[in-house]
């Protein structure tokens, strides 16, 4: 591509830790090239408005400081399918051709998309409706994206995890409690993993490994019979309770999302031990932090490789992570390819080395 080009930057989905440090990226390698970044407001939906919303990015307006903010500057939706667009009527609408409209108007040669699974499934389908070349950065709090090691903001999302643990534990030890930390986690058990690890709990609860109460109890037990008067719990909230249903709240507009589990959990764990529980959710406070060096370091490198794919012709692709190098694979593979946590892998044979109980 040549000097003087044209490319668009939008974050969609969730917002996490590190998406200002890939925007930075891309605005100082695009710079590099003589290229122009149109930063695209509110994902999608900027390219819906008319006129479109954006603004212009350039060096001035991505200084270190805005790499250590958590968020996103360009804002985000997690809702709003253009394919199936919620009209106040309540009926769907196909809106994709106003969105490659958005698109065309400002002029641009290329886009980048910030996101997850689902993001990357819609932004594919405009991109191949709409004939315009794309690349993908992978962001979720959640680590479950194939294809890639890590994704950006989970390191910050475990980070703020095991910093609640931190905190827990020295209460938990003043009042003989069993502390029950519940963590996000839509369909993976990644970040209650590694920071039940890391944290030093005594129980992590994950959606891919069954659990039973008498199995969390007789570990509380062993807690007891071995001199300490407290416990940690960690559990997912995509953890089912055992009738196997997942423990939702109804949001505002009806939108049903995980949460509560922790409060079920820790229940049962009052019922079956006699212990003093309490329950902490961490919800979005995992979401919002300042991003750890490393989520810096993945969001900067995956933010140049993108560009540098967009200078080399090489779209629908999705920058990745592998064997401590970045790399890029075709953007189906990346959604067809879910990533959970392995029960053989290196993380489980660690906990269970150091008779972190998993309720089974």
């Amino acid at each position: 591509m040549k000097a003087g080009k044209r490319i668009g930057i939008l974050t969609s989905g969730g917002d996490c830790a590190g998406l200002n440090a890939v925007i930075r990226a891309v605005v100082h390698r695009a710079t590099g090239y003589g290229w122009q970044v149109l930063g695209i407001k509110e994902g999608t939906q900027g390219l819906l408005q008319r006129p479109v919303q954006y603004q212009t990015l350039d060096l001035g307006s991505v200084d270190g400081h805005m790499m250590r903010q958590g968020g996103t500057i360009l804002g985000t939706t997690n809702r709003g399918d253009p394919f199936a667009y919620p009209m106040p009527d309540g009926t769907l609408k196909d809106r994709s051709d106003e969105i490659i409209g958005g698109y065309r108007e400002l002029g641009l040669d290329a886009l980048i998309g910030i996101g997850g699974d689902g993001s990357f499934a819609i932004l594919h389908k405009l991109a191949q409706k709409g004939g315009f070349p794309m690349v993908g950065v992978p962001k979720t709090i959640d680590n479950d994206l194939g294809k890639t090691e890590v994704s950006v903001g989970y390191d910050t999302a475990v980070a703020v995890a095991v910093e609640a643990l931190d905190r827990l534990q020295p209460t938990a030890a003043s009042h003989h409690r069993v502390m029950v930390l519940e963590v996000m986690g839509r369909d993976a058990g990644h970040i209650a993993l590694a920071a039940g690890i890391a944290g030093g709990a005594d129980v992590i609860l994950i959606p891919e490994i069954p659990y039973s109460i008498e199995s969390i109890a007789t570990k509380i037990k062993d807690v007891r019979d071995s001199g300490r008067n407290f416990a940690l719990v960690v559990v997912s909230e995509a953890v089912k309770t055992l009738e196997g249903t997942g423990v939702k709240k109804i949001l505002q507009g009806g939108e049903k999302r995980y949460g509560g589990i922790g409060d079920y959990i820790g229940e049962k764990i009052a019922d079956a031990t006699g212990a003093e529980t309490r329950v902490t959710v961490l919800g979005h406070v995992q979401r919002g932090s300042m991003p750890s060096p490393r989520d810096r370091l993945i969001a900067s490198a995956f933010g140049v490789h993108a560009v540098d794919l967009i200078a080399e012709g090489k779209f629908n692709r999705m920058v990745a992570w592998s064997n401590r190098s970045v790399i890029d694979v075709p953007i189906t593979e990346a959604i067809e390819h879910y990533s959970c946590v392995e029960l053989d892998g290196a993380l489980v044979k660690t906990a269970r080395g150091l008779n972190i109980s998993f309720g089974d």
